[in-house]
């Protein structure tokens, strides 16, 4: 095993973690007008810089970045940032890019996920929302950054605009009969009752990888020995690992088919959001089912089991059902969203490690896009 990569490697591994809706070699717009046109200067104290400009969904937004900026003395860097080595493991940064790298977002903090701007880049927006600029470090990170950003907002193109999630009264096929037909919680090993089912999906498993992926969040490895391997091989890669392993939890007589997590590098051992999701028994309208269970691990609690350690998750388990609505209908893939209200809905109930959570007992449904132009 080699412990010591290059600075080529590094630079490869950072190109490979950038977003899909972000282009480090933005194209020319020579016959199109931008609807904004502005130079912005980067805040010297804090991470994020607001902008002022509003992106509208189907929107591209053009980014030329350039200046210096130096952390902790060493030498000077671009907007490219400084590779990020072993050190760097324990900040925690807003993305997985170099350390004083410009990067962006559109929309909210904790919601909207951030891209790479560095020297040049391109964003087609989904969802819409504030433009702010920011810096790739943490708060309390002892780096002095001297950037300007030259931005440009253009329309879509030949008026063509992004898909935008609509809310509706209620989803073909999706109703309180279907969803009697589903236990209201999920079970562990032994057969306690645990997390409560809070969301559904409705689309194909090509689609339900693409809206996660999208949505910024990491599979999850299926066992410890495992997660611990890979734990290591990402220290040496230099790149944080945010997929810890998720306990087995049971559904329609199986553990779960595929979990989800999203979280910021380091934090991910105490606070993260996850999810876990099994494939429904029955097709809806010629449509594969997924049924999921979030929930957001906020610390470690005593598990009354066994009198070990576990997650500690957020008792108000709604902010986590409206986590996955926000951070999914973001991206493009999801046409329509509802709730709905099972006939024995989950108010109060304990989590299989003896832990409390409330709810108001409604279940969200998201219908993704599955067109043959997205596979």
């Amino acid at each position: 095993m080699r412990m010591v990569r290059t600075a080529a490697l590094a630079a490869v591994c950072l190109a490979a973690s950038l977003p899909a809706r972000a282009s480090q070699t933005p194209s020319l717009l020579p016959a199109e007008t931008p609807r904004v046109s502005r130079d912005v200067r980067i805040s010297v104290r804090d991470v994020w810089t607001p902008t002022g400009i509003e992106v509208q969904p189907g929107e591209k937004a053009v980014f030329t970045g350039a200046g210096t900026g130096i952390c902790d003395g060493q030498a000077e860097f671009g907007p490219i940032g400084i590779p990020r080595g072993f050190r760097d493991l324990l900040r925690v940064l807003p993305m997985q890019a170099g350390r004083g790298a410009l990067i962006g977002r559109i929309g909210d903090a904790g919601v909207a996920q951030p891209f790479v701007i560095g020297v040049s880049a391109q964003v087609t927006e989904t969802a819409g929302g504030m433009l702010f600029i920011g810096v790739n470090r943490a708060d309390n990170d002892a780096c002095t950054p001297d950037f300007s950003v030259h931005v440009e907002v253009f329309p879509p193109r030949d008026g063509a605009s992004t898909q935008v999630a609509r809310r509706v009264d209620a989803i073909g096929g999706v109703d309180v009969s279907l969803l009697d037909r589903f236990p209201r919680r999920v079970r562990d090993r032994e057969g306690n009752a645990g997390d409560m089912v809070n969301f559904l999906i409705l689309g194909s498993e090509a689609a339900m990888q693409r809206v996660f992926k999208a949505a910024g969040w990491v599979t999850v490895d299926a066992d410890v020995t495992g997660a611990l391997i890979a734990g290591i091989l990402g220290s040496l890669s230099k790149e944080a690992y945010v997929t810890l392993p998720m306990s087995q939890l049971y559904l329609f007589g199986r553990a779960q088919d595929v979990g989800w997590a999203h979280a910021e590098p380091i934090k991910v051992a105490a606070s993260r959001h996850h999810l876990r999701l099994w494939r429904a028994p029955d097709a809806v309208a010629g449509t594969t089912l997924w049924v999921g269970a979030a929930t957001h691990d906020i610390g470690f609690e005593r598990d009354q089991r066994n009198n070990g350690i576990t997650h500690k998750i957020d008792p108000d388990v709604d902010l986590e059902r409206e986590y996955v609505e926000t951070t999914l209908t973001r991206t493009g893939i999801v046409t329509e969203f509802t709730y709905a209200t099972p006939n024995d809905a989950v108010k109060d109930a304990k989590t299989a490690t003896g832990g409390t959570f409330q709810s108001d007992g409604r279940v969200l449904v998201l219908k993704l896009d599955d067109s043959p132009q997205l596979r």
